[in-house]
């Protein structure tokens, strides 16, 4: 049986498992009991996890689409800071805004487990909302205003939205915008939940500015204090979460001074390639 202590009243645990070690069956049904209850899990470890061990343990819950990790750290190539004025750089700096992960894809990500290997001293929290405690909390009226709404999601929207550039026509036409219910049915817990995300470019049937207000007003109930856990980085940490029940943000440090080294793996619904 797999022991969790909770991190917060609603939505984080610590889960006493190793990603470094192979994960049977049970031990994976166990860990998603525990997420449906805390749908942010975090394993500690003393030093960052391989790559390797981060993949297969990832892939214990699902289907990983290529490539199976992702960088999401502020370094280059080279491993060196990327320079103020980077494309890349800008558009990571995108995931400063409250934002779902992959949400502009057909196929939605599930978890997305996210591995510590070089933190700044200070700043660089990670922060999540619970969306269904979010959505439990709403006013009737308007749970019946928003549940029939259909959403549409762009990557290029937040990226430009967070101070990126505009993509060229060939980078739209990699990354089309796709359509998900702004409410949803949690798979696992089988609670309504909001699925909210900075991706969002239009809400189907509604103008910019209304889209723009209820988005607005959507997002600033969801990170009330009372809904989010901050999480504290340390070496060696990673972090698992849904995002079929939460919303997440990087928050701000030094990016032209420190390295963050962070790299993720997404687990999708039913992925086929």
């Amino acid at each position: 049986m797999v022991e969790a202590v909770p991190l917060h009243l609603l939505l984080a645990a610590e889960i006493a498992a190793d990603v470094r070690l192979p994960l049977s069956p049970s031990g994976a049904a166990g860990i998603m009991a525990i997420m449906d209850a805390y749908p942010v899990g975090v394993f500690r470890h003393s030093t960052p996890v391989s790559d390797a061990d981060h993949i297969a343990f990832s892939r214990c819950f699902g289907p990983l689409p290529p490539p199976e990790i992702i960088d999401q750290s502020n370094l280059d190539e080279n491993g060196e800071i990327f320079a103020d004025e980077d494309r890349r750089l800008a558009y990571k700096r995108a995931n400063r805004l409250w934002h779902t992960d992959m949400s502009f894809y057909p196929v939605r990500a599930t978890y997305s487990l996210l591995a510590s290997h070089a933190i700044p001293p200070s700043g660089a929290d990670t922060e999540f909302a619970d969306m269904r405690a979010a959505y439990d909390a709403l006013p009737e009226a308007l749970k019946a205003r928003i549940e029939p709404l259909v959403a549409e999601h762009d990557y290029y929207h937040s990226r430009v939205l967070g101070g990126g550039p505009e993509p060229t026509p060939a980078e739209r036409a990699e990354r089309p915008p796709v359509l998900h219910p702004l409410v949803h049915v949690h798979p696992g817990s089988k609670r309504k939940a909001l699925y909210l995300a900075s991706h969002i470019s239009r809400i189907v049937g509604y103008r910019k500015d209304e889209t723009r207000a209820l988005l607005e007003e959507l997002t600033a109930f969801a990170t009330q204090p009372q809904f989010v856990y901050a999480h504290r980085w340390r070496l060696g940490d990673v972090v698992m979460w849904d995002n079929l029940a939460t919303m997440h943000r990087a928050t701000p440090f030094d990016d032209q001074r420190y390295r963050r080294d962070m790299r993720r793996t997404t687990v999708r619904e039913n992925y086929a390639p």
